[in-house]
């Protein structure tokens, strides 16, 4: 099958063989029956926003290792082929950082950035709300807060056991003087497609033809769940052709996608069908 994802860069055809799976949580955290005044309670009752903030603080450590318990059991070490294609890929940090608005850049030691952004897992705190967020000032201890949580997967993660092992964690680290909740809200495998198959030299020498220069492999961090399915229902591998840029504001008001790889997209795609029919003569 063919699905979408971004080019890596402008007038760069990319072939994505790897997707991240994600296990998305939501911890609700109960002290009081009510909301107390913070004068009159505060230093006898645990506040849920404090309390949270501690579970919180607890899921990694300053070096952005994830600290929950078994998490790693299942994470393969980067192969040194998959080392050797990124980089290969025209990554300019400087400029990465001076598009996002960051001094500097932060993620798990050892590994370089795109690496962490798209064959690492990774754990980060979505949401957060709990007691008085008006203009002003208001001296609440408020009864609840809570947080979502996202943890993007990769290839042998399962995000049941993920679900699990997050739950259990949680439970473990909340103070006794709260009550949690945790809830699974949504999750889907990771997907690798092998890149050294007959169809993907056929994707390979389309992209060359529609966009006149050699393309990359490259893994994206987001998650695509049904990919993972057609792979275990109907033992089908995905091949990943996107035409798309990453600097597109996907999902946004102003998504939009640049004419010339929307061109060489429908040319590419017109020959990649071409090269698929040669296989099977």
């Amino acid at each position: 099958m063919i699905s979408d994802t971004a080019m890596y860069d402008h007038d760069l055809p990319s072939i994505c063989y790897g997707l991240r799976g994600l296990t998305y949580m939501q911890i609700d955290v109960t002290g009081p029956n009510k909301d107390l005044h913070s004068g009159s309670f505060g230093g006898g009752v645990n506040n849920p926003i404090n309390a949270l903030a501690l579970i919180i603080s607890k899921l990694k450590d300053e070096k952005d290792n994830i600290l929950i318990d078994g998490f790693y059991d299942d994470v393969k070490p980067l192969s040194q082929k998959e080392k050797d294609e990124f980089k290969r890929l025209p990554y300019d940090e400087e400029k990465f950082k001076a598009e996002l608005g960051v001094d500097e850049l932060f993620g798990e030691e050892g590994y370089t950035t795109i690496e962490r952004t798209s064959a690492r897992p990774t754990l980060d705190c979505n949401g957060i709300w709990g007691g008085f967020a008006g203009e002003g000032a208001k001296t609440v201890l408020p009864s609840t807060a809570g947080a979502k949580v996202s943890m993007r997967l990769v290839p042998d993660q399962d995000p049941a056991k993920i679900e699990k092992l997050f739950t259990d964690y949680v439970n473990k680290i909340t103070p006794k003087s709260v009550k949690v909740r945790i809830t699974s809200l949504h999750g889907g495998k990771p997907s690798v497609t092998p890149i050294d198959t007959p169809a993907i030299k056929a994707a390979m020498r389309a992209l060359k033809m529609g966009f006149g220069v050699e393309p990359v492999f490259m893994k994206e961090g987001g998650s695509i769940p049904i990919v993972n399915s057609f792979k275990e229902i109907l033992g089908a591998d995905a091949i990943l052709l996107g035409f798309g840029l990453p600097d597109e504001n996907a999902h946004s008001p102003d998504e939009h996608l640049d004419l010339n790889n929307f061109h060489n997209g429908i040319l590419s795609v017109t020959y990649f069908y071409n090269e698929l029919s040669k296989l099977n003569k």
